[in-house]
């Protein structure tokens, strides 16, 4: 048995599965419950390719943030950044230019407080409790404002969006982030997809989230693209996650796996 994180104070619900800790789990992190755990096994036994949507996304993470700083960006607004784990923006980002600003938002209590036990003092990263469906408090929040919205900057919307099921909302929350940034400003994108699932399996798995406090939509590729309207999609547009400027020319079955599709867009 796994032993339990030291987190499990009055504000973290240990009661109901949580989406970012079932994410971790993914991962193979160890910031979950064994409610988390239960309702992340019970989604492979409702979507098999569960796992390998996570890691596909977290690879995807990786290359974008990598692509973004060689291009020149310095800042990056992480939406629903989740549990810290290998591989966080900060720590790709630092690797190309250690004075990069990384903001990250997320709702989740535990996420927040583990990010902050992370990070310790790194001036050069923040971390705030938000919900990215309320720009205008994200925008606000102390960390969120050392980022100068007057230069461009990366907003990351990578595997949130799903968890914004109306789509008028939706696209309503890309835009009014896209409003908030300057010209020569990216906004990347991760959303999850039928491609190897079968209609029965995106129901059991829309049914398994709808028992945690955040239920997903997963979108077909032309909802997908609305999230982006305003920017110029980056070469080689809007792909399944593992064909974005993959490291190695993936398998078709990586492809169909992975049950998602990404796009980076610039604004010009």
């Amino acid at each position: 048995m796994l032993p339990e994180p030291e987190l499990t104070g009055g504000e973290v619900d240990v009661d109901r599965p949580n989406s970012a800790r079932m994410y971790d789990y993914y991962l193979g992190g160890s910031t979950n419950f064994a409610v988390d755990r239960e309702a992340a096994e019970a989604g492979l036994r409702a979507m098999p390719y569960a796992r390998d949507y996570a890691v596909a996304n977290r690879a995807f993470l990786r290359r974008a943030v990598s692509h973004l700083v060689q291009q020149g960006i310095d800042q990056f607004l992480d939406l629903g950044s989740g549990i810290p784990t290998v591989g966080n923006v900060h720590e790709i980002a630092h690797r190309h230019n250690p004075q990069a600003r990384i903001a990250y938002v997320d709702h989740e209590p535990v996420a927040v407080a583990h990010a902050r036990a992370l990070l310790g003092e790194n001036p050069m990263v923040t971390i705030d409790e938000a919900d990215i469906r309320d720009p205008e408090s994200v925008l606000r929040a102390h960390g969120v404002a050392k980022i100068d919205f007057g230069r461009p900057v990366a907003i990351l919307a990578v595997a949130i969006l799903p968890f914004v099921p109306d789509q008028a909302e939706a696209t309503a929350l890309t835009a009014t982030y896209r409003d908030a940034c300057a010209p020569g400003s990216y906004l990347a994108v991760t959303h999850i997809s039928q491609l190897a699932a079968t209609d029965e399996q995106v129901v059991a798995a829309e049914e398994v989230m709808a028992r945690t406090p955040t239920p997903v939509r997963w979108r077909p590729p032309h909802e997908i693209a609305e999230l982006l309207d305003g920017y110029e999609l980056l070469p080689p547009g809007l792909v399944p996650t593992p064909s974005w400027h993959a490291d190695r020319p993936p398998s078709e079955d990586e492809i169909a796996r992975a049950n998602a599709y990404a796009a980076v867009g610039r604004l010009v």
